[in-house]
């Protein structure tokens, strides 16, 4: 309700949590209602234990307010997120609909540039490579955008996991991307905060990824630089520079 370093402040139009449990694929909650106002949003994270979680609260650019259009969004054992827009996106829709691979197009349930994005970069290899895979997509829709005359088409943060690495990528043509923020190490800020009790609910490898600093501890977070993309496996963390490239089209 309160987001100080986003494009919008208050953030209501539906909301998203992806996790996984026992299943073969994630579960996933979704709503059109503010995440502030959801009792089912309270009741279930009272009860959810999971290794990974996503979770999104959206405010909608263009696209209609409608369950399947919340993230995060699912593809067999991947979520994806994205904070931000591709500009032109109506205009470019045709293009990139065509690239994306026959095999996953039917599964694309939306109508927003977010699931585009996230299939594309499926069609690109995400299984195999998810930082070449998402290097390929972007560079897919800002080839599209140049046949439209379209400056500056992706701003934003994106996510993605299988459920056991997340990858995170801060990026956009114009070079000032939405922020992005990760935790620091958690045993470090235990000791520095000991009576913060919810430091005390983290184990010493839990790492948190967010679009902006909660909490008001001070040596909490650290900002992901632009045109960068950070990867958590347990508590592992490594950072690395990202850049979009050309993709060959798929047959």
């Amino acid at each position: 309700m309160h987001s100080t370093l986003g494009a919008e402040a208050t953030n209501g139009d539906g909301f998203g949590v992806g996790w996984y449990g026992d299943g073969d694929v994630p579960g996933v909650f979704r709503s059109i209602e503010p995440a502030w106002n959801d009792r089912n949003l309270s009741e279930l994270a009272a009860h959810l234990h999971s290794p990974r979680v996503f979770a999104h609260i959206r405010a909608a650019i263009g696209s209609p307010v409608q369950q399947t259009n919340c993230h995060p969004f699912r593809s067999g054992v991947w979520l994806f997120m994205h904070n931000g827009y591709i500009d032109g996106f109506h205009a470019m829709k045709r293009d990139l609909a065509m690239m994306v691979d026959p095999a996953f197009f039917s599964d694309i349930e939306g109508t927003t540039d977010t699931e585009m994005l996230f299939f594309l970069a499926r069609t690109f290899g995400l299984e195999e490579d998810p930082q070449a895979a998402m290097a390929r997509a972007v560079g897919a829709v800002e080839e599209a955008a140049r046949h439209h005359s379209i400056a500056f088409p992706v701003q934003g943060t994106f996510a993605t996991t299988d459920g056991e690495t997340t990858w995170a990528f801060r990026y956009s043509s114009e070079g000032r991307s939405r922020s992005l923020f990760v935790s620091t190490d958690v045993s470090t800020l235990r000791e520095q905060h000991p009576d913060n009790p919810m430091l005390r609910e983290l184990s010493d490898d839990a790492r948190l990824i967010v679009s902006e600093p909660l909490g008001g501890l001070r040596g909490a977070w650290r900002e992901v630089p632009e045109s960068n993309c950070i990867l958590v496996r347990g508590g592992d963390l490594e950072m690395s520079p990202f850049e979009p490239e050309l993709a060959a089209p798929v047959r």
